[in-house]
């Protein structure tokens, strides 16, 4: 028997390869399929089954691509309905895979159909649970996602209660949990850095599985706190249930080499948003005019789904050198399939065909704290809630990323903003947002909060109410 997890940092999402005896079953596959066949081909094995552990929020699974280059079964939990073909298994359904078993343990909570998948070895010992968003380490999946459905939050959440307490909590201390996110993901509010664990630490540890927790009590407290949910997990949801276009084909359309005149001629003909994914400071150094900034190198997917409303959004791409199809395919893994190509050559070919090239201004913490002592200076904070209620500068105005869209008119048009996050990708994704919009007295503070807390501009620190 092999296990192992092929994890990706920038959805913070577990994917599983599991083989016994020539049979593979693969567990939430991403978008681009390719590496599962790579991989079962490499060891003489064949792909029997695709196992879902429910319609995934947060990114496109590969599973119906991979069933049908496979032939391989999709898995869902029960009664799941899909526009395509699965096999929607029931509770306590167990599913033969080599010398090993598969059973499936409906775990509804997180939304209806959703399972875990208990792996029982060629010896009848339950070794491990592929627990989807049913159970994190540290956490248990949002129960306010379900799709369409006239259940209440507090419904799921009584549901998952139930579930963990009936379904997972029995099993052995030792056997293994491989979660289907990490810390990172917005599929939970406190996950940790950890991506394997064993159910017994679990049960001493994480607050959702106390022993002696009520059902009143889990329901306020998995509910407490959970920040809405990023705009486009309703539709990468329904992408998952309803299908989509393959990803080959998104791949061939969107990693097209485009001259600096055809790139321009799409731009304006097809209203394409042009984004920009290279570094915070290369953009701000050069970038064409309108454009979009989010980097490659944060965490690109989950920023676009947030922040980029119209899933179906033309798109054009300026990036680094070879980074063509790392672009393309992690924006097809959020369901962001209508990109039309990239720029050949990047700003410099740009720059050569005589096209116009703006900046954003960006300075040091050190410059920004001695502005600050001789003028009174409007600042944005751009970081979550969390980050901001624990410390901040004194007079800095919430204005959090995550909700730009929405916020928009909390700015003044004819005021110059300083604008910092935590470390310098934010602010500027920020920044070009508004300066997209038509905003443009802002200036990016480069290092974020992390660089300003050396500076002796005065921070308000988080104080903890009394409770006498």
């Amino acid at each position: 028997m092999k296990i192992e997890q092929l994890y990706t940092g920038c959805l913070a999402q577990g994917a599983y390869y599991i083989e016994s005896d020539g049979e593979v079953a693969i567990i939430d596959p991403l978008r681009e399929t390719q590496q599962y066949i790579d991989k079962a081909k490499k060891n003489n094995a064949a792909i029997k089954y695709i196992l879902e552990t429910h319609f995934h929020a947060d990114f496109v699974s590969g599973h119906i691509d991979l069933a049908k280059k496979t032939g391989a079964t999709i898995v869902f939990g029960p009664k799941a309905q899909t526009d395509y073909d699965i096999h929607s298994a029931k509770d306590n359904e167990e599913l033969k895979l080599g010398k090993v078993t598969i059973k499936v343990l409906h775990t509804p909570g997180h939304t209806l159909e959703s399972v875990t998948y208990l792996l029982i070895d060629e010896n009848g010992k339950d070794h491990a649970i592929f627990s989807g968003d049913t159970l994190f380490l540290g956490d248990v999946g949002r129960p306010d996602l379900a799709i369409k459905s006239d259940l209440t939050k507090e419904d799921l959440a009584s549901m998952l209660f139930d579930s963990l307490r009936n379904k997972i909590m029995p099993l052995a201390d030792d056997v293994i949990v491989y979660p289907a996110h990490g810390a990172g993901s917005a599929c939970g509010k406190n996950l940790s850095k950890e991506t394997v664990g064993v159910l017994g630490e679990q049960k001493k540890t994480n607050y959702a599985l106390r022993e002696d927790m009520t059902k009143a009590e889990f329901v306020k407290e998995v509910l407490d706190g959970i920040a809405p949910p990023p705009q486009y997990f309703a539709k990468n949801a329904m992408m998952n249930k309803m299908g989509y276009q393959t990803f080959d084909t998104i791949l061939k359309t969107g990693d097209t080499i485009l001259s600096p005149e055809e790139f321009e001629a799409l731009a304006n003909h097809e209203s394409a948003l042009i984004l920009d994914v290279r570094h915070q400071s290369d953009f701000v150094k050069g970038h064409i005019p309108n454009s979009i900034f989010i980097g490659l190198q944060g965490q690109f997917a989950p920023w676009v789904g947030a922040l980029i409303t119209d899933i179906k959004q033309p798109i054009l791409l300026v990036v680094p050198e070879g980074k063509s199809e790392e672009a393309v395919t992690r924006l097809s893994r959020v369901g962001y399939d209508n990109t039309l190509g990239y720029l050949e050559g990047g700003i410099e070919a740009w720059k050569k065909a005589g096209k116009e090239i703006e900046t954003l201004e960006s300075i040091s913490a050190g410059e920004f704290a001695q502005r600050s002592k001789s003028a009174q200076l409007n600042v944005l904070d751009v970081r979550k809630d969390g980050e901001f209620k624990s410390t901040h500068l004194e007079d800095a105005q919430h204005f959090a990323l995550d909700f730009i869209n929405e916020q928009m008119n909390e700015v003044d048009r004819n005021k110059m903003y300083y604008v910092y996050c935590a470390g310098g990708y934010r602010s500027v994704i920020a920044a070009s947002i508004l300066k997209a919009r038509g905003f443009v007295n802002l200036i990016d503070i480069a290092g974020g909060f992390g660089a300003i807390k050396k500076t002796d501009v005065p921070i308000t620190n988080f104080v903890c109410p009394s409770t006498l």
